[in-house]
């Protein structure tokens, strides 16, 4: 496993993160995500991110449940607040009283007296920035959280954090954002602000669903045991499942062939090659998809594979700024 620093904080985690979005409490039974956890441990992965709206909270409780008992210092855990997680005016968003309840319920839920990273899952434009990042820094200041982050805030919501965050003396080190080889839209400002803000990117889908694992053909229905083909995790990936992305797609296979990748591999070493993204989240049904996908760790791309990946893509890459938050 390769371990990266997040952001300009003294924070160390590993490269390959495992997520349970869309798995545990829903599509996995529990057994095979206890399993899938053991497998991340066993592969070198320290990093596991969640959020309190995962499967109605219960993602949470079953990453608590696969982490108990584990030295507490031998990992780091990362969870989020902002979603609904109930039916209450305030059971939302990223005011103080939800931001405070979140987090408590957020640490019993996964067996645990602090996380290591808390994150605003979207910018909340309805709560003043100065009365969500206070909470943040009350909470750091508890020892509830040690490091704050954001996920899918463009670019000049992350310099207007960072500002607040340095005048509340704590530190706001990461953005979560979807990135992969069809979805760059924080390359262009996302990337260069938070580099300049000391913030580094711990990136979700870099597999685009699934989409470049190339199991999804032109053409073909999407297997029935697939993400694609669950009715719920399948209405995230839509957007990808053209004729021409995936017809594209597989242009990529002699590449990875090229390299003795699978095509899974190829796509999160992609991910990785950019200095600023210290972690891809990697998510899994199965242990060995943990097994798989961390070969992807420490391996380099030459310029020259790189543009290859450009030529097979094409235009089918997603670039523009102003979708962020939109994937």
């Amino acid at each position: 496993m390769e371990f990266r620093r997040l952001g300009r904080s003294g924070l160390t985690i590993s490269a390959i993160a495992y997520g349970n979005w869309l798995t545990h409490g829903s599509q996995v039974e529990e057994d095979a995500a206890l399993a899938c956890v053991s497998a991340a441990l066993d592969a070198g992965i320290t990093t596991f991110d969640t959020a309190d709206v995962y499967a109605g909270t219960k993602a949470e409780s079953v990453l608590g449940r696969a982490l108990a008992g584990r030295r507490r210092s031998s990992y780091e855990l990362f969870t989020k607040v902002y979603w609904p997680t109930g039916r209450g005016r305030n059971d939302r968003g990223l005011g103080r009283k939800h931001i405070i309840e979140s987090c408590h319920a957020s640490l019993e839920r996964l067996q645990t007296d602090y996380v290591d990273l808390y994150q605003a899952h979207r910018y909340d434009t309805t709560v003043p920035l100065e009365e969500t990042m206070t909470a943040f820094a009350d909470l750091v200041r508890a020892g509830k959280a040690l490091y704050i982050g954001v996920s899918e805030w463009n670019a000049e919501q992350i310099a207007a954090g960072a500002a607040l965050a340095r005048e509340l003396d704590i530190q706001l080190i990461s953005n979560q954002p979807q990135y992969s080889m069809l979805w760059r839209v924080i390359e262009a400002e996302v990337v260069p602000t938070s580099e300049k803000e000391g913030i580094s990117q711990i990136v979700w889908s870099p597999l685009a669903q699934g989409i470049l694992t190339g199991k999804y053909r032109p053409g073909e229905q999407p297997p029935a045991d697939s993400r694609a083909g669950h009715a719920e995790a399948g209405q995230s990936m839509r957007g990808f499942l053209t004729e021409e992305i995936l017809g594209r797609v597989q242009q990529l296979r002699p590449i990875a062939d090229d390299l003795g990748l699978s095509m899974a591999q190829l796509a999160i070493a992609w991910v990785l090659q950019n200095q600023n993204v210290a972690a891809a989240i990697i998510g899994a049904s199965r242990p060995e998809q943990v097994h798989d996908n961390v070969k992807a760790a420490g391996v380099r791309l030459d310029p020259a594979v790189l543009e290859r990946i450009d030529a097979a893509l094409g235009d089918v890459v997603e670039r523009d700024p102003t979708k962020t938050a939109r994937g």
